[in-house]
């Protein structure tokens, strides 16, 4: 019973400290901000974080939050494609709704140089798990191409994401990630696609 708990006061410290960062910036929010704001004990958060510098990593495991949440109310009746796509209006709008620039940028910045986890890479993060639950039906379906195998969709559409999030840092966020995913990733998955595998080749066979 005591490991719920325990998890709960973590997600609390996350969930409170980049709350705060974003309303307050990184720099002007202390350890004390973060503890009462989470209405938990400045030994709770030392349990779980060295510093505040440390929860520059933990932003992975408010993600994961959301897409628990999206994992228990996605529509089955949703293909594969539509699935994913949903899977990305969610974190994005998340994103821009509850994390600056300014803070993803650093979080990219100290996962590049860290020598410890990378916790945006952890294969056992909800994303993953719900990833590749739906690559695999992807490629029941037959809607997937055959010669990309599960952990290729799972890689492809990984960098797709990290991909469009640097560049909206490097762009220090001139344009909405949520509008722009919209009009690239669907074009980026029909690549995906067994039927994009045909190629204009296949097609143009097929009419003779």
């Amino acid at each position: 019973m005591k490991k719920p708990g325990k998890n709960q006061t973590k997600s609390r410290i996350v969930s409170a400290a980049w709350r705060l960062f974003y309303l307050y910036g990184y720099d002007n929010t202390t350890i004390d901000d973060i503890v009462e704001e989470a209405h938990t004990s400045k030994g709770s958060f030392y349990h779980y974080f060295e510093s505040k510098d440390a929860l520059m990593g933990s932003l992975s495991y408010l993600f994961d939050e959301k897409y628990e949440e999206l994992a228990q109310s996605l529509d089955p009746a949703l293909d594969p494609v539509e699935k994913l796509i949903r899977m990305n209006q969610e974190l994005f709008l998340m994103i821009e709704n509850t994390v600056s620039v300014t803070l993803l940028s650093k979080l990219f910045s100290t996962q590049l140089v860290t020598k410890g986890e990378k916790h945006l890479l952890e294969p056992d993060r909800t994303y993953y798990r719900l990833l590749r639950q739906i690559a695999i039906e992807g490629h029941q379906k037959g809607t997937f191409r055959e010669d990309l195998s599960v952990n290729d969709i799972m890689r492809a559409y990984a960098t797709f994401e990290r991909g469009m999030m640097y560049d909206w840092c490097l762009s220090s966020g001139s344009y909405s990630l949520t509008q722009y995913a919209q009009q690239i990733l669907p074009l980026y998955l029909k690549g995906l696609c067994r039927e994009a595998a045909k190629g204009p080749a296949a097609e143009a066979g097929a009419e003779e």
